[in-house]
């Protein structure tokens, strides 16, 4: 898959905080800091990751038949892998096609339903989503694809996003609105809690809207911070939602907490916890495995002061059972999407987090289908 801008373009990057990093995140890491893109180049199936040397020449041959392909610089061209680790990438097939690639370049939806099915790997759907919104009296729009159905966990998951506007925006405002949708987005979902090698979230603005400047306090800041946020949580749900095999989006929200910082440790802790996701597989609002994740989340609590609502609905009170019938806690979990809240009751803290039940399909699915014995080196 390519995506192409026709003018040089302000680009900001989020990548994994996994210590392992594929090539081409290494590589994308280093080319933004040298030139202003206009291209990302990305393939799915094999994630050119714990390759050593070869990857990394690897990773700068797919920049480097972009580049010949599309007419411009190698460091205009960012490159971004996803798929399976270990694997040395077949860049031979790569560098055949890229040509066909290039002159097949197209504008609308079409094209863009295209790119975002080539970069599917477990993927159920291809995931797509737009915003417009008015800046200084002019339409600005914002435009994204992604990937990722496992291997998910919050500061970035098994994921790929790449976001698009025709903001005119400056780079140090574009950089510091995408790390706060990331923060307030993708790096609030979880699936398995695992965190991949390849997470990347790349947003090109290549300023045509016409709209004045965006800088850091100016008109417009954050009525673009706002859209790019709003895009990138919708996004973070499409992936939640297409977990692998999974059958539930849960939100878990974590509030009256002594400070954020303790919020958050208890919504993660509930979010991955295995028998929590497990009771909701089975339409069970198991309220006494919530509050044990909470107990061993290492946030001050007292286990007297928490109470536990599932869409409103309380099924625990200062840390006991309630008088809610079962039935309906029941209708609750059984549904395809939920919140559960949990209120400590201790301060003002607050944080929320997008989860996913954990289903039986999901483990035969990573324990057969994604199989590394199963992949043609």
């Amino acid at each position: 898959m390519v995506i192409l801008s026709d003018f040089p373009a302000e680009t900001a990057g989020v990548f994994t905080q996994n210590e392992v990093k594929a090539a081409p995140v290494r590589l994308s890491q280093t080319y933004l800091k040298q030139a202003t893109p206009k291209a990302i180049v990305a393939n799915s199936g094999n994630a050119n990751a714990c390759t050593g040397t070869i990857g990394m020449d690897h990773a700068r041959r797919m920049a480097d038949t972009a580049a010949k392909a599309l007419g411009i610089r190698r460091r205009e061209v960012l490159v971004c892998s996803t798929g399976i680790i270990g694997l040395p990438m077949p860049i031979e097939r790569i560098e055949a096609k890229m040509p066909e690639l290039a002159g097949s370049l197209g504008e609308g939806a079409e094209a863009n339903a295209l790119a975002a099915e080539a970069i599917m790997t477990s993927d159920t759907r291809p995931k797509s989503e737009a915003i417009r919104v008015k800046i200084g009296g002019k339409t600005v729009t914002l435009g994204a694809i992604a990937k990722g159905a496992g291997m998910i966990n919050p500061n970035m998951a098994t994921m790929l996003c790449f976001v698009t506007t025709d903001a005119k925006i400056s780079k140090a405002e574009l950089r510091a609105a995408t790390r706060e949708a990331t923060d307030l987005s993708f790096n609030r979902i979880t699936i398995d809690g695992d965190m991949s090698t390849n997470d990347t979230v790349l947003v090109m603005a290549n300023g045509q809207a016409g709209n004045r400047a965006i800088t850091k306090g100016g008109p417009g800041g954050r009525a673009f911070r706002e859209a790019l946020t709003e895009l990138m949580r919708r996004m973070a749900k499409k992936i939640v939602a297409d977990g692998e095999r999974v059958t539930k989006l849960v939100e878990v929200v974590v509030k009256g907490a002594y400070s954020s910082a303790d919020a958050e440790k208890v919504a993660r802790a509930v979010a991955n916890s295995k028998l929590v996701k497990c009771s909701w597989n089975g339409n069970d609002p198991n309220w006494g495995r919530v509050i044990h994740a909470v107990g061993y989340s290492g946030a001050r609590i007292r286990e007297e002061m928490v109470d536990i609502y599932f869409d409103g609905r309380c099924a625990a009170k200062h840390g006991l059972v309630s008088d809610t019938p079962l039935e309906e806690l029941q209708r609750v979990v059984s549904g395809p999407k939920f919140r559960v809240c949990i209120d400590l009751n201790l301060g003002s803290g607050e944080y929320n987090i997008y989860t996913a039940d954990l289903s039986p399909e999901y483990v035969l699915f990573n324990r057969e289908e994604y199989a590394v014995s199963k992949m043609k080196r």
